[in-house]
């Protein structure tokens, strides 16, 4: 597509970015559906978040993703914010308005989206996440928003486990999530197997750290009957070959990335993206990270 004039930018704030994957969505997006808008990666150094967002918001930019490290800072520097984005407590799309940018969250209507393509269900199962940080935190309330009947989450410190559950039940007026200390994994391995639907929501396992898993027990495998770990790179991490070799299905971040990116496109360009191009964007999205994974271009 040419880029003149009237070409909008929308682009991502991060520290890195070099290694993002966005581009690949909102380009041919715009490109498939004839949207005159171009998508860039923005390296922010540290300290210079409020100067990035001022900064873009001058440059008359339409949008931003914002990626690590910022996706709580920057709701400092929002004229507004979503009330799902509020609640959770991290933004990582800002939507151009009048007088700044209003602060989304579409990493967890993502996810949603990208589970129900799978045909994966959270509403009255069984959830396992592991991990209660920043996004270990939005998954909790996701699954607590949409009907789990109960949420075991998991973490190292068992304190911070504990302050997640506390602010996810009395945001939502619900007891279903419980906090435990990662080491007692073994008091819920009762029961039938294959029951649990168990999101893996820490960075082990990222590349190069491929060999690294958080817990390597194979028992507590026989009991997931859907794993998702929220990593893309490596195409297939070791927590996915543990659930697969167990007799369960596993599934890896990339269709999260997918969707986060079409649910913010969709709010920069107020359009609605086509399964046929969602699915164009994905199967690009896979050759590239699997020539990647093999070492191509």
């Amino acid at each position: 597509m040419e880029i003149n004039g009237k070409t909008r930018t929308c682009g991502l704030l991060g520290n890195p970015v070099e290694h993002t994957q966005s581009p690949v969505i909102h380009n041919t997006l715009a490109q498939e559906m004839g949207i005159n808008m171009t998508y860039v990666p923005f390296f922010v150094d540290n300290g210079q978040l409020e100067t990035a967002v001022k900064g873009a918001f001058g440059l008359n930019l339409l949008g931003m993703n914002v990626t690590v490290p910022y996706k709580k800072d920057v709701i400092a520097y929002l004229d507004d914010i979503d009330g799902l984005a509020k609640k959770i407590g991290a933004v990582n799309t800002l939507v151009r308005t009048d007088n700044g940018y209003k602060g989304y969250n579409t990493d967890i209507t993502g996810l949603l989206r990208a589970m129900k393509s799978d045909g994966v269900s959270i509403k009255d199962e069984e959830i396992i996440i592991l991990g209660a940080g920043g996004v270990g935190r939005a998954v909790t309330y996701m699954c607590a928003a949409n009907g789990a009947h109960r949420i075991y989450l998991l973490n190292r410190d068992d304190v911070k486990a504990e302050a997640v559950a506390a602010e996810v039940n009395r945001e939502l007026r619900t007891e279903s999530v419980t906090p435990m200390a990662l080491s007692d994994y073994k008091k819920i391995l009762t029961g039938l197997e294959n029951r649990y639907v168990v999101i893996q929501c820490t960075s082990v396992g990222l590349a190069p750290d491929t060999d690294k898993v958080v817990i390597a027990d194979s028992d507590f495998y026989h009991y997931i009957k859907y794993g998702y770990d929220l990593i893309y790179a490596p195409w297939e991490t070791k927590f996915m070959k543990l659930v697969r070799a167990n007799g369960g299905l596993a599934y890896n971040g990339l269709k999260m990335l997918l969707y986060q990116g079409i649910d913010a496109f969709e709010l920069w360009n107020d359009c609605k993206v086509s399964d046929k191009d969602a699915d164009k964007v994905y199967d690009k999205l896979c050759g590239k990270l699997r020539a990647e994974s093999k070492g191509g271009d």
